[in-house]
């Protein structure tokens, strides 16, 4: 009986990781001379989790408040909300609150006890500032318990127990003294002029395609950034060549929700949970990057660095230097 069961299961095993297989493709593609897209297919996307505890009071959150805390935040990311203006998020798409009684000079936390339950300090661990941003900025602070907590500016970082899903930012305001974190430290604020100010400009989906003159169709970013692939990454396995500080030059796209893209293949969307502990978004089962040398929203500065660095096509293949 025992035999009988484990050849069941090392067939099922094999079926499972054939048909993965199968999905994601091996062939890790190359850049084609005339400009045309070459690459692979891959399988399905993941699902993300969420940091809310219900109607949990001040100092009585309900769940894992200790599993919430110990998260990182990963690859951080700027939301720019209509109301707040620009907010920085962790890799999951949860809003980072400062606190109004901290100190960034020196950085101190005073949020602990029963607060800390409500507002989980983020850990330092691998957080890796969001592309576009000052890398810099990002630091730690030793709190009362010895752990390290994330720091923007000097100011320490929090998450809000009652943000239940990724954009929430239930936290922003509350008590007077909490608010939602930007980019550079500071409050989260909207732009001069308010929401509407931007209203002739509206915001990028997660992952859309833009035409470029010489590229043809690639894929940007929500700020209009260019989305590059690595030809010494693969996609099956599912790997990243790209670590230390090539990870400075090329941050990685942040996880984005499937519904938040616009003319991109479906299929392979999935995270890359990295050995870092930073989640990075894939398309057809390659990892994907923005370029720190490109400045502006249309900029190509980094396709063919290396005979490596290559734009992406919207079917997630790599594209040439020209059409």
């Amino acid at each position: 009986m025992a035999t009988w069961r484990n050849a069941s299961l090392a067939v099922t095993a094999a079926a499972v990781l054939a048909l993965t297989a199968t999905a994601c493709g091996q062939d890790k593609g190359s850049a084609s001379p005339k400009g045309q897209p070459v690459g692979n297919a891959a399988p399905a996307a993941g699902s993300g989790t969420g940091y809310g505890y219900g109607d949990g009071g001040y100092g009585s959150a309900s769940g894992s408040t200790s599993q919430t805390a110990a998260k990182s935040a990963g690859q951080l990311a700027v939301w720019d909300s209509k109301e707040l203006g620009k907010v920085v998020t962790d890799s999951a798409g949860f809003t980072l609150y400062r606190f109004d009684k901290d100190t960034a000079s020196p950085p101190k936390s005073n949020c602990d006890g029963d607060c800390a339950k409500l507002w989980p300090a983020v850990p330092a661990g691998s957080a890796v500032a969001a592309p576009g941003t000052d890398a810099s900025l990002i630091g730690e602070v030793t709190r009362t318990d010895g752990s390290k907590q994330l720091t923007i500016a000097g100011w320490p970082m929090y998450r809000y127990t009652k943000d239940a899903k990724p954009g929430d930012a239930t936290g922003q305001g509350v008590g007077g003294t909490w608010h939602a974190s930007a980019p550079d430290g500071k409050k989260a604020a909207p732009a001069a002029g308010g929401a509407e100010a931007g209203a002739d400009s509206p915001s990028l989906p997660g992952l859309s395609v833009r035409e470029d003159p010489k590229l043809g169709k690639v894929i940007v970013d929500a700020r209009g950034m260019t989305v590059y692939r690595f030809k010494k990454d693969s996609a099956w396995p599912m790997k990243s060549a790209c670590t230390g500080d090539c990870l400075k030059k090329w941050p990685v796209v942040a996880p984005v929700e499937k519904k938040n893209t616009e003319g991109i293949i479906q299929k392979g969307f999935v995270t890359f949970n990295r050995p870092d502990g930073v989640k990075q978004q894939s398309i057809n089962c390659w990892p994907v990057y923005t370029y720190s040398g490109d400045s502006k929203p249309g900029d190509t500065n980094g396709q063919g660095v290396g005979g490596t660095w290559y734009a992406v096509s919207p079917e997630g293949k790599l594209i040439a230097t020209a059409k």
